[in-house]
């Protein structure tokens, strides 16, 4: 009780000398209390777990899709992960990147958040897409082809972000570099319609993701809540 007089004479004696606090006094036996999560002093929270760890999951599914994981070789019971995770989790960690002044972080989230939804849009079937090349066997093939194209541009936006993780760890740099190699052995599983390319991308994948779900852990174990943090490896930072 003595903690919370003082705290209230305090007040008082800075209001009577004509000095208002700019912030309120927390009387210490209450933050005192809140013991199950630690005390922060900062404005945001780090968005980087949540972003990773929302590609992690939809990635792994689809990944074991992709191999035939239990004979399941219709991918679409990822879709709803891929809409409310991989799209509108990831979309939400992006945007707070850029809210914290990470331009990359939400540059990435936002761009893969983009992927899972697109993707999940082509499933659904009010939207019409795969029920028009279901026609006939020339309309299969273009359906093929525009996978192929579709995942193409991906390959190249997330190559573009690859060069922009150089200063971050190894970790990340090569989970980047592994995800865009994944999405290219993809487009041409498409292109190709060999099976075996398409189990190859499936593997990979899972690696990609089991690599997320690393990272995401690696960026969520701080030694503020954690006993124990994990290697990432990191690279040389900037000078500047």
């Amino acid at each position: 009780m003595s903690h919370s007089v003082d705290t209230k004479n305090e007040s008082s004696s800075l209001r009577e000398a004509g000095e208002v606090p700019t912030r309120p006094v927390l009387d210490r036996q209450v933050t005192a209390s809140m013991t199950p999560f630690p005390q922060y002093h900062r404005k945001f929270g780090n968005p980087g777990p949540l972003g990773v760890l929302s590609f992690a999951g939809p990635t792994f599914v689809l990944s074991m899709f992709n191999v035939q994981a239990r004979g399941v070789i219709v991918p679409n019971v990822v879709v709803g992960m891929a809409l409310m995770v991989g799209g509108l989790t990831q979309l939400l960690a992006g945007m707070w990147e850029f809210a914290c002044g990470n331009t990359f972080g939400g540059t990435i989230f936002s761009l893969f958040s983009g992927f899972w939804l697109s993707f999940g849009l082509i499933y659904l079937p009010f939207m019409g897409i795969l029920a028009a090349y279901t026609d006939n066997a020339t309309d299969a093939a273009q359906l093929h082809n525009a996978l192929g194209i579709y995942l193409i541009a991906w390959f190249i936006l997330i190559f573009i972000m690859v060069p922009a993780t150089f200063r971050s760890s190894i970790a990340f740099a090569a989970e980047v570099a592994l995800v865009d190699f994944v999405i290219l052995i993809l487009a041409v599983a498409e292109f190709t319609q060999i099976p075996a390319v398409t189990t190859a991308g499936g593997y990979l994948g899972l690696i990609a993701s089991f690599g997320a779900f690393y990272v995401g852990a690696a960026t969520l174990y701080t030694r503020d809540v954690s006993l124990f943090t994990l290697p990432t490896g990191d690279l040389p930072k900037s000078q500047v």
